[in-house]
């Protein structure tokens, strides 16, 4: 991995993605006691940054590759993505999902076009799964955050940030990525490596599912226990990727776990403050900088948004801790 792979997938990228803006808001500063910037990736494509990725990946493909079709594994946002990046190349996609998925992204990947086979999350092997239909139809794997072009294809929101950044003064400051497998947080941390080193990327996670948080503690991969059990469902992985660990250890400073409730009460200060729909593993970074103060340094604080794809029963959960 290197920023040439994400300047090119940026350029393929280009009039396919939207460049989403950097937003403040002055009633989140006060919460926060410092600015907070947010990049709002909910905006994106499919409610979320994962379409960078996919398309990325599948426009690196050659023709009589990608033209056989594409295989997936997600819990929805990845899996909406690859669904759209196929369907404007007109080629198949088949997309491995979780049963508890939300049912407003196991809909939207089947109206993208995409066929969905559903796993049980506690006791089915999506790998193993994926793996026999990719053989059986000769299709190309296209993996969530552990594969070099989802990673390029994720780092062109860290070169909109350094831009961006740069444009409002902010040249030093904690960005703060919504992070699961890694893929999101190590790209965003390389392209800022390169445009904007004075940025230093924290990840941040849900409570019980903070395997790169103790990853980087420890200086090794360490693993989850449970695989379910958390409304933060999109940043839920059984551990690090073998690429992006060695990226994030690299690169990031340590580690922001935040509990359900501070999710939800983040949803419901987005939508207040800033009109953005946020699902909860989405809204972790923006926990993370209202809820852990104390653990930020500085006077600018930048958080990704990274997906608004949530389910109405939710979204009301956020929307009542305003009451």
């Amino acid at each position: 991995m290197n920023i040439d792979m994400i300047r090119a997938a940026a350029t393929r990228l280009n009039g396919h993605t939207c460049t989403t803006p950097l937003l403040n808001s002055p009633f989140l500063d006060d919460i926060a006691g410092r600015r907070v910037w947010i990049k709002p990736e909910c905006l994106q494509h499919t409610g979320s940054f994962k379409f960078r990725g996919a398309l990325s990946a599948l426009s690196a493909l050659d023709d009589a590759t990608r033209s056989a079709g594409v295989i997936a594994f997600s819990s929805g946002n990845h899996a909406q993505g690859v669904a759209l990046a196929a369907q404007m190349h007109g080629v198949p996609a088949v997309i491995v999902m979780p049963s508890d998925a939300p049912s407003l992204k196991i809909e939207n990947t089947k109206a993208l076009g995409a066929e969905v086979v559903l796993y049980e999350r506690g006791s089915g092997d999506r790998d193993a799964i994926g793996a026999q239909l990719a053989e059986d139809r000769g299709l190309t794997l296209v993996k969530p955050f552990d594969e070099p072009q989802v990673i390029a294809g994720q780092g062109t929101t860290g070169l909109e940030i350094a831009e961006q950044a740069a444009a409002v003064g902010v040249v030093a400051a904690d960005v703060i990525v919504c992070c699961g497998g890694g893929g999101f947080t190590s790209g965003i941390a390389l392209a800022l490596e390169a445009e904007a080193p004075g940025l230093r990327v924290r990840p941040a996670e849900p409570e019980g599912f903070d395997d790169v948080t103790r990853s980087l503690r420890s200086g090794t991969i360490e693993r989850n226990t449970a695989v379910s059990g958390n409304i933060c469902d999109a940043i839920i992985t059984p551990q690090p990727g073998d690429l992006t660990f060695p990226i994030l250890h690299r690169l990031c400073g340590p580690g922001l776990v935040v509990s359900e409730d501070e999710a939800l009460y983040a949803m419901a200060q987005a939508f207040l403050r800033l009109k953005l729909v946020a699902e909860p593993g989405g809204a972790v970074a923006l926990a993370a900088a209202l809820c852990r103060q104390d653990q930020i340094e500085g006077d600018d604080v930048v958080v990704t948004i990274s997906g608004g794809n949530v389910d109405h029963d939710i979204f009301q959960r956020a929307l009542d801790t305003l009451a």
